[in-house]
């Protein structure tokens, strides 16, 4: 399978970019990591969706990975990221494209799509992905209640007195996120996730926050459900029985986006193509044959 690696001007910054197989009729499929910060790496675990000749473009979004890290807090906000979207269409030709958007990155379509309302984009996933900070954060701490007490208090103690350093603290945190996000890399895993990568520490804690459930950056008034419905294009929303994306978090943009389509993957965390691998290739096959 040809790989072909490159640089985009972004700024005064390098966007760097994948792109796997050959172009062909078929429109490609654009890869929108999460994070802010994660890199494209697990992405490459689709590779094989490139087989029957239908490009991936994978990218490091600006602030990680093979991308420009540069020390400015001020960038780390949804514009900068829409604005590398849209340059990255723009210099790489994509007039017609299919565009996924896991986690971070579903919020980032979410904004592309309602802000922007681009032509040319075939169909959108959302995958694990958020409409609503508010909701995302309501939702977390839901899931917070079913850790045990002393778990519970580490993190509320954390959150009152803005110190998430006290090893109590950790603790619950790594075992929220090994519930409801994923493991970390082990021997085992897949090389791309066991890969050594730049994770985008700034970008994550000046967009986000310091946890997945206590949003306090430049993202945590992000609220797009009341515009879901000017998503007109067929929309395929995925979400783990586990995932941090909840049931309800993922049905509430089943309920508002008008043409869409809901995947519950029963035995999958915030990385259904991580833990149900072989399903999620093939739904987003046929869905993008369809």
């Amino acid at each position: 399978m040809k790989v072909t690696e490159g640089y985009m001007p972004f700024l005064e910054y390098q966007t760097y970019y994948r792109i796997v197989g050959e172009a062909s009729e078929k429109p490609p499929l654009l890869l929108l990591h999460g994070g802010p910060g994660s890199t494209h790496n697990y992405f490459e675990l689709l590779d094989e969706l490139a087989e029957d000749g239908r490009q991936l473009i994978m990218y490091d979004q600006l602030g990680c990975g093979l991308s420009s890290i540069p020390n400015k807090p001020e960038l780390w906000t949804a514009k900068t990221w829409l604005n590398e979207l849209i340059t990255l269409r723009e210099y790489l030709s994509l007039e017609r494209v299919h565009i996924l958007g896991q986690s971070w990155g579903g919020m980032l379509l979410i904004k592309y799509m309602c802000d922007k309302e681009p032509s040319g984009v075939d169909s959108i996933i959302l995958s694990s992905t958020l409409s609503s900070a508010e909701l995302w954060k309501q939702e977390q701490h839901r899931l917070i209640k079913l850790m045990d007490e002393k778990k519970q208090e580490a993190i509320a103690y954390a959150e009152a007195n803005n110190d998430f350093s006290k090893p109590e603290y950790l603790k619950a945190n790594d075992l929220f996120m090994q519930r409801h996000a994923g493991d970390m890399a082990t021997k085992t895993s897949p090389e791309p996730l066991r890969r050594q990568k730049t994770r985008g520490e700034q970008a994550y804690l000046y967009a986000w926050g310091p946890n997945e459930f206590f949003p306090m950056g430049t993202l945590k008034t992000f609220d797009y459900t009341a515009q879901l419905h000017q998503i007109k294009v067929p929309a395929l929303i995925i979400s783990g029985a586990n995932d941090l994306c909840t049931p309800v978090l993922a049905k509430t943009m089943y309920d508002e986006i008008p043409n869409a389509t809901w995947e519950l993957f029963q035995h999958s965390r915030h990385m259904p193509f991580v833990e149900e691998r072989d399903k999620y290739i093939n739904l987003l096959a046929s869905w993008l044959e369809k």
